[in-house]
């Protein structure tokens, strides 16, 4: 049985799920620049809560394209590679892992940069993931991924859908939905 509050489960759905998306970014930043409290409305009795598209516009960040279109294991390393110029957005460089992509902006990442490829310099890399990363190996649908040229297209914003939500998340949308009552009850 579970005691706590609905405020107290806000709290920890936004605790929880802030953790896995985006505990880089802070509190401040997150609410002035990537929390929008209009959320579109669907009438679908299959579809899931729009609340759970609380976190997509973290994921037009470069760091995170850059992490799930599986160039590096983690939001961190993605960030290390921009930092480090080794990631292009149209073809320039860009140092900065906060950067908001526009659709369509296509993405560029050193080859010899990443982790999950390996082979000597002028020869065909080989994919080799880590096993730790492998249950996060997929691609969203938001972006395009061509692995021969190392390259990422930006098509859009994740989506909600009937039945399912483009947000990558171990967390169910009625979990999403705490959270981004949480947010805009205290925006």
């Amino acid at each position: 049985m579970d005691t706590k509050t609905l405020f107290q489960q806000k709290w920890v759905s936004k605790r929880e799920t802030r953790a896995y998306h985006g505990d880089e970014v802070t509190e401040r930043q997150f609410k002035n620049k990537f929390f929008d409290p209009k959320l579109p409305t669907v009438q679908a009795a299959d579809h899931p809560p729009v609340a759970s598209l609380l976190y997509a516009d973290l994921e037009r960040r470069l760091d995170f394209v850059v992490f799930r279109s599986n160039f590096c294991s983690s939001v961190y390393a993605a960030r290390q590679l921009c930092v480090h110029g080794k990631v292009l957005v149209n073809g320039k460089k860009m140092a900065f892992p906060s950067h908001k992509l526009k659709d369509g902006d296509v993405v560029t990442v050193d080859p010899q940069s990443i982790q999950f490829l390996k082979g000597e310099k002028g020869t065909e890399l080989e994919f080799t993931p880590k096993p730790f990363s492998q249950p996060f190996l997929f691609v969203p649908e938001y972006l395009e991924v061509n692995y021969n040229t190392c390259q990422t297209v930006f098509l859009r914003e994740p989506i909600s859908r009937p039945g399912r939500t483009e947000i990558p998340s171990p967390f169910p949308p009625e979990y999403h939905a705490l959270a981004y009552e949480y947010y805009a009850r205290n925006k």
